[in-house]
């Protein structure tokens, strides 16, 4: 069974990820577009490739259509809306009072929210419900970039993921 295993993890390894040097200052990033954009519930994936190469304290710029909303259905947009800060969110659900079905999701997008500073682009979300998702509302991608550049420097490094979690990235070692 252990040889099985990982001769499956090396066959993902060479067909679904890449590997990269070091860490990158800004990730941007989508869900490797329709369908699987169709709201921010499905663009996490989408973050938790970025998350894999971001520097801690780095930034992560999502773009997803979301024609699909947080979504409404479902429970992980009032998981958001209940709580004020991604920590909070983490906390309670470390603590076992919040275990139901969509917390996981929630979970991950404030994990990675955690670690980077985490921008979303997307037309069809308004900033009350990107800031409702403890990410950053960017109607202008490269506007966000240039920002961002200032703050990290003009030398910071730059990662596009295009196919969001369909290419995974690792550091490698």
């Amino acid at each position: 069974m252990d040889v099985a295993h990982e001769t499956g993890c090396e066959f993902v390894k060479r067909h679904s990820m890449v590997a990269v040097e070091s860490r990158y200052e800004i990730v941007i990033g989508s869900n490797a577009g329709y369908p699987l954009d169709l709201n921010l519930y499905q663009a996490v994936k989408g973050m938790s490739a970025a998350s894999q190469i971001v520097k801690k304290s780095g930034a992560i710029i999502l773009a997803s259509d979301c024609w699909d909303g947080i979504p409404q259905h479902g429970n992980f947009g009032r998981i958001l809306k209940e709580n004020k800060t991604h920590q909070e969110l983490i906390n309670k659900i470390k603590n076992g009072k919040l275990n139901i079905q969509d917390g996981w999701q929630a979970y991950i997008l404030c994990k990675i929210c955690a670690n980077a500073d985490c921008y979303c682009y997307s037309d069809n979300l308004t900033d009350e419900q990107i800031r409702t998702a403890f990410l950053k509302p960017c109607r202008d991608v490269k506007q966000t970039v240039m920002m961002l550049l200032g703050k990290y420097g003009s030398q910071a490094k730059i990662c596009i993921l295009p196919e969001g979690p369909l290419t995974v990235p690792y550091i490698h070692s």
